[in-house]
């Protein structure tokens, strides 16, 4: 078996035998069915192995108990009404009973399996666009769902045809949890804690790695539940050496029901499901193996524990049984990690891994983001003008026409902007995943990211973030604990994108010129620093409860990306953000539109033809908000109105700016030509004015706060979209909160030196 368990090397003796112990959290050996030990492999206290494997059993830690403030947000998701547990007492497992569902009756079947096992794409391959995302009620944990209609489908009787509601749950190593996701996962799976109870089980083994498969089976199993097993990565245990025939391994199951099955191409698929269909009427329990009657959490995680020993024996008879109880053998996965897990290559490697990203999220990016934004705008703005003129040439100056081309349009253009670098982001996040590379990312980066709580997978999105916020909060869907996603999310903000970049560059030029670079580059360092400080302030607060843990990690074969399969999944993942996002885009961008419409003066026009924005709502707004950045020396409308248009995106900061001094012409002038030109000029004569002549503290405050406020409106439509209303709402006061202290303590410092 390939030898794919790599504890974190950093961890102390006391975390290795936590992580390779039993439920109790004592060192026991694991029992294999290989007699050269007196039918035992051998177990050491600091990675131990199980046939040739690297010891990383989650499922054998102690439980740890749940913080207070989180005891409320890990409620059961509700997705039915909860049925009466059937407790069948006999060999085989009874069916928990059809669920009533928004009126109907549904059959629930939930899919459950380790990470990278290839469960979430076998769920793709079979619902499509058809799943939904969501977090789990009153939590942050993502939980995908879809509904098939089985009515009339091959292989389906009468009986099991109807809808079915088909649960992904997160990917985890046990049923006793070691994270919310993992809590969710095992409540889903056993139908406790006022989750509905499953008509059937799919479990998703990796046949590369029977061994840790067949333990983490047989606490499915036990549950009694229908059960049927999908077996995944076949054609890379073949390649192996390991050729697993289903029909042995389910006679050696005695009689669980086994499909080999392609996630990626999709083959086997029409064949499980009919294989599940046949079996919500029960599916046998192995000899060895005993029934589990949890009512609740603790109970379950006592029966798991309890029974680390039964599962491993009953395991080691399977693999002995199939002939599979060799010594591990070196695998081409294993000499490759030779090189990527060393440690004086492995960072390297990955450092250039992680430019590459960048460069594609950015610089490959920025020519689709520019046709999109100029000439998808321009043909579209045509079609508007020549439909409107139909209609008589007052139509196309009208304020139907502001609102369709400044309004709706500008949102419609703003969402299209962030496909190629969402797209992007998705296809390099399914490349790294499906080749196998981003697991070993995360063991190379590990070490480094303990510092904060956090295991290594958070380096990629912060990485990412500095490009653009936005794919960098969508690279936050490989880290597999919720409570991680939320606080590398609120982060990520923090990280100075390239949208800033501009803004950066006029001041820089316009204040600072022989030390413009010097200045730029000072943002970045403060950015870094910013997103380390903010990281140690909510490891103590919010998220007090994140503590670093030993670290065991899954490394899957490393396999070619099958095409098929990564353009399904990149296309699933950015219509879940189009439609997310898109939404409060657009609505807010034609709010905006509207304030700038209305005529707040006397003169200043009629509504949709407003000469000058200062004599608009949106200026009363301007001015409204401008003296509350005084202490921070530029309360001026010219640079709250550009604030608040760099809420929708900071692309747009400069030319609020130019548009709010009157100075045209400008778009095809550079950063340096502005800042040295006319805007720079008047940039200068405002902030010297309204910071009493100390323009350079002032601008200096400025950019500090548009480096740490909102970065733009799609962050937080995705924020809103990835960990619910409140920790975006949250993410926008925490952003808000550190730019105007820091605006604030920089210009009162900086102005006695300035």
């Amino acid at each position: 078996m390939s030898a794919d368990i790599k504890p974190e090397e950093s961890t102390n003796t006391a975390g290795c035998a936590a992580c390779c112990g039993h439920g109790d959290g004592e060192s026991k050996p694991a029992h294999t069915g290989d007699t050269g030990h007196d039918g035992h492999y051998g177990h050491s206290q600091h990675g131990g192995q199980h046939d040739g494997q690297r010891c990383g059993h989650d499922d054998m830690q102690q439980g740890r108990p749940t913080h207070g403030r989180l005891e409320r947000l890990f409620d059961a998701i509700r997705f039915g009404r909860t049925p009466s547990a059937d407790a069948d007492a006999d060999c085989h497992h009874g069916s928990g009973g059809g669920h009533t569902l928004t009126g109907e009756t549904a059959r629930r079947v939930v899919f459950v399996g380790n990470p990278n096992v290839g469960k979430s794409t076998l769920f793709n391959a079979l619902l499509g666009a058809g799943a939904r995302v969501m977090n789990a009620p009153g939590t942050t944990v993502l939980v995908e769902r879809g509904r098939l209609d089985m009515t009339g489908k091959p292989g389906i009787s009468e009986s099991s045809a109807g809808i079915w509601d088909i649960i992904d749950t997160p990917g985890t190593y046990s049923l006793l949890p070691q994270s919310p996701d993992e809590r969710v996962a095992a409540q889903a799976v056993a139908g406790i804690d006022g989750m509905p109870t499953p008509d059937a089980l799919v479990a998703v083994l990796d046949a590369t790695n029977l061994v840790r498969s067949l333990y983490f089976l047989a606490g499915v199993l036990e549950l009694g539940r229908p059960v049927v097993v999908a077996l995944s990565m076949n054609d890379l245990a073949r390649r192996q050496g390991d050729d697993i025939n289903p029909q042995t391994l389910s006679q050696a199951l005695d009689g669980v029901p086994v499909i080999a099955i392609d996630p990626r191409t999709g083959e086997g698929t029409d064949t499980l499901m009919s294989t599940v269909a046949g079996s919500f009427d029960g599916t046998p329990l192995p000899h060895g193996l005993q029934l589990m009657h949890a009512g609740n959490d603790e109970e379950l995680a006592t029966m798991v524990r309890e029974g680390a020993d039964r599962r491993f024996d009953w395991a080691a008879g399977i693999i002995h049984r199939l002939g599979l109880d060799h010594a591990g053998r070196e695998t081409v996965s294993d000499r490759i990690d030779r090189v990527l897990l060393n440690p004086w290559l492995g960072v390297p490697v990955f450092l250039a891994v992680m430019y590459l990203v960048f460069q594609a999220t950015t610089t490959l990016a920025g020519p689709m983001q520019d046709w999109f934004d100029v000439t998808v705008r321009g043909w579209l703005t045509d079609g508007i003008d020549a439909v409107m003129s139909l209609f008589g040439p007052e139509a196309t100056s009208g304020w139907v026409h502001g609102l369709i081309v400044d309004g709706l349009l500008d949102g419609v253009i703003t969402v299209a902007t962030f496909i190629p670098p969402m797209g992007i982001m998705f296809i390099m996040l399914s490349l790294l995943e499906d080749c196998g590379y981003l697991a070993r990312a995360a063991f190379v980066m590990d070490r480094l990211m303990r510092a904060l709580g956090l295991d290594g997978r958070a380096f990629l999105p912060i990485v990412v973030g500095f490009g653009c916020n936005l794919p960098g909060l969508a690279a936050t869907r490989t880290l597999t604990d919720s409570r991680q996603r939320v606080m590398v999310g609120m982060l990520i903000p923090f990280a100075s994108c390239s949208a800033r970049l501009s803004v950066y560059l006029v001041l820089a030029y316009a204040f600072f010129r022989s030390t413009a670079g010097l200045v730029v580059f000072l943002m970045y360092v403060i950015s870094i620093v910013l997103i380390l400080a903010i990281g140690v302030l909510l490891r103590h607060t919010v998220f007090r409860d994140l503590k670093p843990e030993p670290f065991a990690m899954v490394l899957p074969p490393y396999q070619w990306p099958k095409a098929v399969a990564l353009v399904r999944s990149v296309l699933i993942r950015l219509w879940g953000f189009l439609r997310g996002a898109s939404s409060i885009i657009i609505s807010v961008i034609i709010v905006l539109w509207l304030l700038a419409s209305v005529p707040a003066t006397a003169g200043a026009g009629s509504f949709g033809n407003v000469e000058d924005v200062h004599d608009s709502a949106y200026g009363v707004v301007a001015d409204a908000v401008a003296p509350v950045f005084a202490p921070a020396g530029f309360d001026d409308w010219h640079a709250s109105a550009a604030l608040l248009t760099g809420f929708v995106a900071k692309e747009v900061v400069v030319g609020s700016m130019s548009q709010s001094y009157s100075i045209s012409g400008t778009d095809d002038q550079s950063e340096q030509q502005q800042g040295q030109g006319a805007l720079g000029s008047k940039l200068r004569e405002s902030f010297d004015e309204s910071s009493g002549g100390h323009g350079r503290a002032a601008a200096i405050a400025f950019l500090l706060f548009v480096l740490a406020y909102t970065p733009c409106l799609a962050t937080v439509a995705e924020l809103k979209r990835q960990y619910g209303s409140r920790v975006a709402a949250g993410s926008v006061a925490l952003g808000l909160a550190v730019a105007y202290a820091l605006a604030v303590v920089a210009f009162q410092l900086l102005r006695l030196v300035m």
